[in-house]
């Protein structure tokens, strides 16, 4: 799955401009079209996420061959009716093994599960939008993905 995966992270809230999304979907028919990737990863949770799973979306039509993942943080086990939700906008579902018991680290982990199982990452991290109460999971996920040398695609 590594060398034709891309997954994405970034902040819970966003600058959603017009100009950042032309600079993910120029990212992402980049991918698709000069490094051959047609497996894109999702979390949950964030307005990135959000807005990345809509432009890939959009991009599936054109290149109707890429698939999107979503991969849970929650719920290890899942009705029928909720994954058949769930494949109404993604590819496929599942729930990693080996965040089972994280607790409240299960997003932590989960994002790091993404990246292990991509080559490349879109990130969206602005340093002056960390949270100053806690760790920034984006800042722990992207510093991850370069200890990892994924190739990183920041926009912002």
């Amino acid at each position: 799955m590594i060398e034709n995966t891309c997954c994405f992270f970034g902040h819970r809230t966003i600058n959603d401009t017009d100009d950042l999304r032309t600079k993910i979907t120029e990212a992402v028919e980049r991918l698709i079209t000069d490094e051959n990737v047609d497996t894109f990863l999702f979390g949950s949770k964030s307005q990135f996420d959000s807005v990345c799973l809509k432009l890939v979306s959009e991009i599936k039509e054109k290149y109707p061959h890429i698939k999107r993942v979503y991969v849970r943080a929650e719920y290890r086990h899942i009705s029928e009716k909720y994954k058949n939700y769930l494949l109404e906008s993604y590819e496929d579902t599942y729930y990693p093994e080996k965040i089972t018991n994280s607790g409240r680290a299960s997003y932590i982990e989960r994002n790091c599960e993404m990246i292990d199982k991509s080559c490349y990452c879109v990130v969206y991290y602005d340093e002056l939008n960390i949270p100053m109460t806690r760790k920034s999971g984006t800042k722990i996920a992207l510093d991850y993905a370069i200890k990892k040398c994924k190739k990183i695609i920041r926009v912002l």
